[in-house]
């Protein structure tokens, strides 16, 4: 079995608001090749039809640690809902979360044993970004006492719409009692060098966390750039692709709005275009690990 749960670590430089930057893994998922190489079919046509599955991928977790604190990207997987048979919605739409996805999650795999790998607990979390709300991102939060949670208000709007279960949005394991979300809006952005995206949200108002607009897997997808003073930029981007080589290849998955997808897509080529040496860190890349190493590698050796 492949194994997903080293943390790999790319530390900043003296000075830098960003001390160094990781990625954990809280489990591993199985998804249909359509799911991720995209497909011609109807969505819920490939989902319920097809029998081939691909190789395990990791549920990546990244973790900042900033000069305002500790920051994660997503939270994963909840390790529940692989022991309670009660986590996902029963009837038809439980068919549909069980055609979907297939997790494994060890005990060792939760987002506080991950983050204990890196000397820290859930309740060091300060700040919590989560891409979208879909149940492999928001499945740490029960874990996150103290931390504030973020996630764009249009995203939010998703739970108040149609069907929200069948969409993949389990409003019962996201709208937490005693959990803080805040609920953010994109402004329009003159800083060029985020172009082409217009908008942005500049969390810490250092330019060294930035959040961009890539709707498509979801209405309220957002991913987040990373910038450091020395050493390649970051780019987190959640579902907008399963692998970074897959985005270069113009390869769309096969979850989501299409039209977006490849929007936003495009755009993300167009910043790497414009920030030379971006690394796309995507939520279920196996080669995110190793390229951060690399990226870590870039720096010492300048």
């Amino acid at each position: 079995m492949t194994n997903f749960a080293a943390t790999s670590v790319h530390p900043g430089e003296a000075g830098d608001p960003v001390r160094a930057v990781s990625v954990v893994s809280t489990g591993q998922v199985e998804i249909h090749p359509e799911h991720a190489l995209g497909t011609r079919k109807p969505l819920y046509w490939w989902l319920l039809t097809s029998r081939r599955w691909m190789a395990p991928r990791p549920i990546n977790v990244y973790v900042i640690e900033h000069e305002r604190g500790l920051v994660v990207f997503d939270t994963g997987q909840d390790r529940a809902s692989v022991t309670d048979g009660a986590y996902f919605p029963s009837g038809p739409t439980g068919v549909i979360y069980d055609r979907l996805a297939r997790f494994r999650i060890g005990a060792e795999e939760s987002l506080d044993a991950q983050l204990e790998t890196l000397g820290y607990s859930g309740a060091d979390v300060d700040t919590a970004i989560v891409s979208h709300l879909h149940q492999d991102h928001i499945g740490g939060l029960s874990s996150l006492s103290q931390a504030r949670l973020l996630v764009a208000r249009r995203e939010w709007a998703e739970l108040s719409g149609r069907a929200p279960e069948a969409r993949g949005f389990l409003r019962r394991h996201i709208d937490v009692p005693g959990r803080a979300w805040e609920l953010f809006d994109l402004d329009e952005t003159a800083d060029a060098s985020v172009a082409p995206f217009t908008r942005s949200l500049d969390i810490f108002g250092d330019g060294s966390l930035v959040l961009l607009p890539t709707p498509g897997h979801t209405a309220g997808s957002t991913s987040l750039l990373v910038r450091r003073r020395s050493g390649p930029p970051l780019l987190m981007v959640g579902d907008l692709t399963y692998g970074a080589e897959l985005l270069e290849r113009g390869v769309l998955p096969g979850v989501g709005e299409r039209s977006g997808l490849a929007a936003s897509s495009e755009a993300v080529r167009e910043l790497a275009r414009n920030l030379p040496g971006l690394v796309v860190l995507p939520a279920h890349d196996p080669t995110a690990a190793a390229r951060l190493w690399a990226a870590a590698g870039q720096r010492r050796s300048r």
